[in-house]
């Protein structure tokens, strides 16, 4: 009895230890959760963007000296001509340094004069041996010295009366006054912008392209150009400047269209400037979902039937501080992973959340 006691015990701890010893059943993983985003068009610029008739030249006019604005003959909005005076400075203190170089040429034709006659009369002296010839050097020397005075003080006379010229401020060329910036009994210092002037000649229509859709632009663009008083009529024009840092208060990028021809536009004109999808599509995903191995670029694209990952090869075109330019490998209708790309592999089962954080439907476009 206590023998078949012992071997049932036996038994019994054998089956505990050997249901020790085995392996317990491996949990699934739960689908990683990822944030998955559709390619934008990168030439969505296609549309329609309200911009103004300016100048080609807009030139900043400025006193080329300091002092005191006594007089403005012209006011914003007026026609000019080359030459025309706009404005005027104080003449006192220019005056006065005319005077006062005119008083140093004097001097300084008087410093000539004496110098010459001392040194013919002492050349008369040396021929009959009566000077030694460095005495008669230092005469000559002096006589240079002071026909170099009198050349000085001419030069700074015309400096003076350039200066004084310059007190009067000349239209360079016919225009309109499109900005006055100072007022009469204003102080300005020399090179101050004191008007902008737009210069007769060519028309451009400037506009203002929004962030997101910089990428879709490119100098040489063309383009069609409306005016707001005959909407029906499309001038032809191409884009001639695009500016490579946004403005810091807009966030939007200037740009520049000159129109074809002489077309018969006025400055200040209201403009509609209508742009063309490109042929070539390109695709705008973030910096964050493209990842590398050697040279080949890739993204993770998400598997509409299965709710899995696939690498997905790319060509890209160029990027920015917020997004990589993809012109080859994506049709625009996939779900890009666009955060935490280093932590998926081939095949891996996620859960895919849009940018507002609602799951993406698998199998849904």
């Amino acid at each position: 009895m206590k023998h078949r006691v012992f071997f049932g015990l036996a038994g019994f701890l054998g089956a505990l230890l050997l249901a020790g010893c085995e392996q317990p059943p491996e949990q699934e993983q739960p689908p990683r959760p990822v944030l998955v985003v559709q390619p934008e068009p990168a030439h969505q610029g296609a549309g329609m963007y309200p911009g103004e008739v300016r100048a080609r030249f807009a030139p900043e006019l400025a006193f080329r000296v300091g002092g005191k604005v006594t007089r403005r003959l012209v006011q914003t909005g007026q026609r000019v001509r080359a030459g025309e005076l706009l404005a005027e400075l104080d003449p006192s203190d220019l005056q006065l340094q005319v005077q006062a170089m005119l008083a140093q040429q004097a001097e300084a034709r008087a410093g000539l004069a004496l110098a010459r006659d001392e040194l013919e009369r002492y050349r008369k002296l040396y021929q009959s041996n009566l000077l030694s010839k460095s005495q008669l050097d230092s005469l000559q020397t002096n006589e240079k010295r002071a026909r170099a005075r009198l050349e000085q003080a001419g030069a700074s006379l015309e400096h003076a009366k350039n200066q004084l010229q310059y007190g009067r401020l000349l239209a360079p060329e016919s225009g309109i006054i499109a900005q006055t910036r100072v007022e009469a009994g204003q102080v300005v210092a020399a090179g101050q912008p004191v008007f902008v002037l737009a210069a007769d000649g060519q028309r451009e229509v400037e506009f203002s392209i929004p962030e997101q859709a910089y990428a879709g632009f490119a100098l040489g663009q063309p383009v069609q150009v409306s005016l707001l008083n005959r909407p029906e009529q499309r001038l032809a024009g191409e884009i001639r400047e695009l500016a490579q840092s946004a403005d810091p208060r807009s966030r939007t990028f200037s740009a520049r269209v000159s129109l074809a021809g002489e077309a018969a536009v006025e400055l200040g004109q209201s403009a509609r400037v209508h742009v063309s999808a490109r042929d070539d599509q390109v695709w705008l995903v973030p910096l964050s979902a493209v990842d590398g191995e050697g040279q080949q670029a890739f993204v993770w694209v998400l598997d509409a039937g299965q709710g899995l990952v696939r690498r997905q090869p790319v060509g890209m075109r160029g990027y920015d501080d917020q997004h990589v330019l993809i012109e080859q490998g994506l049709q625009g209708s996939e779900w890009v992973v666009a955060a935490g790309v280093h932590l998926l592999r081939e095949g891996m089962q996620v859960r895919a959340l849009d940018p507002e954080n609602r799951p993406v439907v698998v199998g849904e476009e």
